[in-house]
């Protein structure tokens, strides 16, 4: 099966709940058993708060840093693992590794953002954290950053020593995928239907690249220029941003908020914008139709409060993905290379 690739950028925000949650799903067991939340209590105390220290720094001058960081993280789980492979520049077999990948190449963004993190806590703790905690721990305050409340986040996990392009072309979902395909894709990593639809609520926030909207709105098929679900509104909008006559380098390189309403904020306006018709993404927007997912977009557009606890639920459970932990894997002093 042909599986592209995810180029958009996208996560939420929400802005009425504060406090740390969850830790007995942060304990849980399943899938990532191991984890545990205050792993480095004693070896590396201060661990959690140097990641919060740099990720507010880096996020006050560039606020678009938080969804960047949350999608790094899905890129590094959805892969083989939440194992820190999407950050290796090279490993011991010299394939291309994720971040050449189509899927990652130029949109990969908060990469100086880890180095950072990794450079303080090395020089606290060396040789103790691993970078997959380092990503789950800075896709926490991405979050929390976002208005969402400050989880716990169950740490132990090492970090792998291999890193394929090919990889991550084949399990990372794209825009045009089918639900036929992507779900699918949730179930190989534990997630469940409705995990996926709370997961995907991340495009509350983050932009696309004109490219992924182009044929929904001037080649949808022969008959339909333009994607009858489009709200045709949002559509002109869209053409306004994305005209047809738009070179291809110039469509790669313009992008589109995810969402048109509140694009800079992790909140249930997503699932209303699925239900008008605005979802930019044709992945999206199938989510309000489709008989296995239409009920939960529903569902997660009534009610801020479900919507915002399923989705810290589902991030600490996507966490626990393939997770490499005890004699499994390495500790890396630089979370580009592997140790050699």
């Amino acid at each position: 099966m042909d599986r592209h690739r995810l180029i958009a950028g996208a996560i939420l925000i929400f802005t009425l709940f504060t406090g740390v949650i969850f830790p007995s799903d942060a304990q849980g067991e399943g899938n990532g058993n191991g984890l545990t939340v205050g792993f480095y209590a004693s070896s590396c105390p201060k661990v959690e708060d140097i990641v919060t220290e740099v990720v507010a720094r880096f996020s006050k001058q560039d606020p678009t840093l938080p969804p960047a960081l949350l999608r790094l993280f899905f890129h590094d789980c959805f892969v083989k693992g939440c194992d820190a492979s999407v950050l290796l520049d090279e490993t011991p077999s010299g394939q291309p590794v994720e971040k050449k990948s189509a899927g990652n190449g130029d949109t990969i963004r908060g990469l100086e953002v880890i180095d950072e993190i990794k450079t303080q806590v090395e020089k606290e703790c060396p040789k103790t954290v691993s970078c997959a905690d380092i990503l789950a721990f800075a896709a926490r305050e991405a979050v929390n950053l976002s208005g969402l409340p400050r989880h716990t986040v169950p740490a132990g996990r090492h970090d792998s020593r291999t890193s394929r392009a090919s990889d991550a072309d084949y399990y990372l979902p794209t825009p045009a995928m089918p639900l036929e395909t992507i779900i699918p894709m949730f179930a190989e990593r534990n997630m469940t239907i409705e995990d996926m639809v709370v997961l995907l609520g991340a495009h509350s926030m983050g932009q696309a690249h004109c490219t992924q909207v182009t044929d929904r709105l001037y080649k949808f098929n022969k008959d339909t220029p333009r994607d009858p679900s489009l709200n045709a509104t949002y559509g002109n909008e869209l053409a306004g941003k994305c005209p047809e006559a738009m070179s291809k380098e110039q469509a790669s390189r313009t992008t589109v908020d995810l969402d048109p309403t509140t694009p800079r904020v992790l909140d249930i306006q997503y699932y209303v914008n699925l239900l008008q018709g605005r979802g930019l993404l044709q992945s999206d927007q199938v989510l309000a139709t489709d008989s296995r997912t239409g009920a939960i977009v529903n569902a997660m557009a009534a009610s801020s409060d479900n919507w915002s606890t399923k989705f810290l639920r589902a991030i600490i459970k996507m966490g626990r993905s393939n997770v490499l932990t005890e004699d499994e894997g390495e500790i890396r002093t630089n979370c580009r290379n592997y140790l050699k």
